[in-house]
């Protein structure tokens, strides 16, 4: 086991690199620059600046200024706001993200896995349908609409809720925006316990279990809940990095302090440093959660083994 996470690990840092120079290059490729401001300033300033940031260096030598820097632990300092780092901007909102990206998962497993199952032992009734129905609605609504939805039910018509804003540690700040994050990775899990129990449940062993006479809900407990789990886990993995970066709609939405908003003028404003810092960021969690995704699948499953 310490020998497989030890060699994905090591072949993660290949995948970040390719990350970090395809993100390197296409942003410098870009026309415009990080201080190509709509205010006209002097050449002697403009030549200063970019001589502050090495930007007026050759391209492969800021490369490899910046993978230098990055093997430290070092993101650099981010263009537009000025006096900051990319490490501290990553520090402030990810934590508002990791907040709601986690309160957002734990609703869609605990809601999506329990519609799924009960589900797939109703196969072809009218809870079945009804459920699938809506985990369907919930794919195809769009984040965009949820989340005004909410804010016009709970927060200007019930008075329930705040209708945006961040206070750490609130849980009325927080319930909006991870319903709204939760809602259409509740219905993918929905839809996926759902097949995936059925599955299971027509397996040869969950037949040699009924065969023996044991209740059906002590049959799903112990034997079939287990090997449901399996594609869930390849789900999960990239879900998790996304919701734990977060979700730029729902921060314009709800004023979050988040760092999906960062990323996005980042962009606009030809920020490399922060872009490539969130870049890696993201690209990083994938892996991490894929790598603990492949090692739940030897808990889930004995038949695999690690090799």
């Amino acid at each position: 086991m310490l020998r497989y996470t030890a060699r994905r690990l090591l072949g993660a840092i290949p995948t970040l690199l390719v990350i970090v120079t395809l993100a390197f290059v296409l942003l410098h490729a870009a026309p415009g620059g990080p201080f190509d401001a709509g205010k006209r300033i002097l050449p002697e300033i403009q030549k200063s600046i970019e001589a502050k940031y090495h930007l007026d260096e050759p391209l492969w030598r800021q490369y490899l200024r910046y993978l230098g820097d990055l093997a430290r632990g070092d993101l650099g300092p981010s263009f537009q706001y000025r006096g900051t780092s990319v490490n501290e901007i990553i520090a402030q909102g990810l934590p508002v993200d990791a907040t709601i990206g986690v309160t957002a998962i734990a609703l869609a497993l605990a809601i999506g896995g329990a519609v799924g199952v009960n589900a797939a032992l109703r196969r072809g009734t009218r809870w079945d349908y009804g459920t699938m129905a809506f985990a369907v609605a919930g794919i195809s609504t769009p984040v965009f609409v949820v989340a005004p939805l909410l804010i016009l039910t709970f927060a200007v018509t019930l008075h329930w809720l705040p209708a945006g804003d961040w206070v750490g540690g609130s849980p009325s700040h927080l319930l909006l925006p991870a319903i709204a994050l939760a809602l259409p990775y509740t219905a993918y899990i929905a839809r996926l316990m759902r097949g995936s129990t059925i599955e299971v449940l027509n397996s040869a062993f969950i037949r040699t279990a009924r065969a023996k006479g044991l209740p059906l809900r002590l049959i799903v407990w112990r034997h079939a809940l287990r090997p449901t789990l399996t594609p869930l886990v390849s789900f999960l993995g990239p879900a998790i990095a996304g919701l734990l970066t977060g979700s730029i709609v729902v921060e314009s939405v709800f004023g979050l302090p988040g760092i999906g908003r960062h990323f996005i003028t980042a962009a606009l404003n030809r920020d490399y440093t922060l872009v490539i810092g969130i870049t890696v960021l993201y690209g990083g969690l994938i892996i991490l959660f894929n790598l603990l995704a492949d090692l739940c699948y030897a808990w889930i499953d004995p038949r695999v083994r690690l090799r």
